[in-house]
């Protein structure tokens, strides 16, 4: 398969690895962006999950709460330019509110949501024929809590990634003290629990790889393999990581010192996984002139 600039390019983008070990990666994987990445990774040339996620599409999110009920919701835009118009901020908060009073469970069931006498879908399909964009409802999740729990919630660069947590105890300032750690810190999981079990296989033979390249006999490899594992969890599960306000403490023991414990987390950071629109200025120029 032809490696082409533009996959080095992405392959960079998302490992922060170099030019030629990228496109060595990617002949060694035959084209495949995920197997390049194992690759760069079990070289110990990229060192980070988290980086394998990228931002790669425009809009907003937020969250909206009343009372024990809460709907956190990522919609769309094809620019950062009309994702910052007024009537598309309005337009979120309509939604939220609409997901919110109906309880809806499913992106059928939201997009047929009633809001100013139509539905959100219709809401939306208004919206892209007066501003000239695809919009779209990505995902929401809506989520009740007990009287005897608390939500925590935390917006960052004005929507770009938003944070919605559950504890059970606790109050509210350390329930938006967790939020904000989420936001900051990349946790893909709440939980160890969380990790799928083929996401926590390939970690493990990644590890056992690393080690292996270390010069590390195949047997002391498997045993590296638990403490590394532990690391993982560290870096990629809120309860685990440790607190960036106190370095000597961990999420779970900052919630449970004020009495409480993580319930749930959800954290949207708008178009990750999502492939970004390319326009590539220079390209353009030189078809004309051809």
């Amino acid at each position: 398969m032809e490696i082409t600039a533009q996959m080095v390019k992405e392959l960079r983008e998302i490992s922060g690895a170099g030019m030629m070990d990228c496109k060595k990666a990617l002949t060694e994987a035959n084209g495949n962006m995920d197997e390049a990445m194992n690759y760069l990774r079990e070289k110990g040339i990229a060192k980070s999950l988290k980086k394998e996620s990228r931002i790669a599409a425009e809009g907003l999110a937020n969250a909206f709460v009343k009372g024990n009920e809460a709907v956190i919701v990522e919609v769309n835009s094809e620019t950062d330019f009309v994702s910052k118009n007024a009537e598309f901020v309005e337009m979120i908060d309509k939604i939220g509110n609409a997901i919110l009073e109906s309880k809806a469970k499913t992106l059928d069931e939201a997009n047929a949501a009633p809001v100013d006498g139509i539905t959100v879908k219709d809401l939306i399909i208004n919206k892209i024929a007066k501003i000239g964009e695809k919009l779209s409802l990505r995902r929401f999740e809506y989520v009740t809590k007990a009287d005897n729990e608390v939500f925590g919630v935390y917006i960052h660069m004005g929507g770009k990634i938003a944070v919605l947590v559950k504890l059970e105890g606790g109050n509210e300032e350390v329930a938006k003290d967790v939020a904000m750690q989420a936001a900051a810190m990349k946790p893909l999981y709440a939980f160890p629990e969380d990790v799928p079990a083929d996401v926590l296989e390939n970690e493990k033979n990644i590890l056992k790889e690393q080690a292996v390249n270390e010069g590390k006999a195949p047997e002391i490899a498997e045993k590296m393999v638990v403490g590394r594992i532990k690391k993982f969890y560290t870096e990629n599960c809120l309860n685990e990581q440790e607190f960036v306000k106190d370095g000597n403490l961990k999420i779970k023991d900052y919630i449970s010192k004020a009495g409480g414990k993580l319930v749930s987390m959800v954290r949207y950071e708008v178009g990750e996984g999502m492939e970004h629109r390319s326009d590539n200025f220079a390209e353009e120029v030189m078809n004309q002139i051809k």
